[in-house]
């Protein structure tokens, strides 16, 4: 069973890896950007049948190895693994089924981007990595509870429009991208910009980049497909840290 998740060009390393491992991978770097919540925050990719690998309920994500991601229905029904799935995968189940182009969903409440959620601001984009993906962040302004009811998380997907990432007031953040390479480039520089954005804001404010600038820093990251060799870089530090996260 394969998925459009993982693809790297040749000659990029690590290479072979399993969609199990790569997502495992990408749980393990995004815990390092900021993405720590405890045990919040889920992701999912796709697979090519339909169904959904996804986060297992009730391990931080510094903790998941390959053989912890489970599978589950588009339903949400548990189809493969020993650890349950979290009460809030209803958000992940209306991404992929109102949003084609969603192949990986990402959602946690990393601390920078969380407080400009908070402030129900956009954060501006002060350097290249911060622009390294569309200028596309929308805000949903509406909390009024979790994501775990139907009409809830609908509201919040339907808030994105076609957007690749979302500020979530008062809760967190949503990402969804075509791969997991491209999902981890966004999230990473979703979660620098917001961390940048509030250092420059502090000193008094500063000149972000023009908006062409940004544009065409997006356009040369997303012609190269997401970035792989940056996803490949981050995946060899994590496997030489802890090789299991491959088990």
């Amino acid at each position: 069973m394969t998925t459009t998740a993982v693809q790297f060009e040749e000659g990029v390393e690590p290479a072979g890896l399993t969609d199990r491992q790569a997502l495992a991978l990408l749980h393990r770097m995004l815990w390092s950007e900021g993405f720590d919540d405890r045990i919040a925050g889920h992701i999912t990719a796709r697979q090519s049948d339909g169904s959904l690998l996804c986060t297992p309920y009730g391990l931080r994500w510094d903790e998941v190895r390959a053989s912890d991601i489970i599978r589950i229905d588009r339903d949400g029904r548990i189809l493969e693994g020993r650890w349950p799935v979290t009460t809030a995968i209803t958000l992940h189940l209306v991404v992929h089924k109102m949003r084609s182009d969603a192949v990986v969903a990402v959602h946690h409440h990393p601390e920078w981007a969380t407080v400009w959620a908070a402030t129900r601001k956009v954060p501006p984009i002060y350097d290249q990595l911060s622009a390294f993906v569309e200028d596309d962040l929308v805000i949903y302004d509406d909390y009024s509870g979790g994501v775990n009811e139907w009409d809830l998380a609908e509201a919040n997907v339907k808030s994105m429009g076609g957007s690749g990432q979302a500020l979530l007031a008062n809760h967190g953040v949503l990402v969804v991208a075509t791969s997991i390479a491209e999902a981890h480039l966004r999230c990473v520089s979703l979660e620098h910009r917001a961390k940048l954005a509030w250092r420059v804001e502090s000193l008094g404010g500063g000149i972000p980049l023009r908006s062409e600038v940004a544009a065409k820093l997006a356009r040369t990251m997303r012609d190269k497909g997401g970035w792989p060799q940056f996803f490949a870089s981050m995946a060899r530090a994590e496997m030489r840290r802890d090789p299991s996260v491959l088990d």
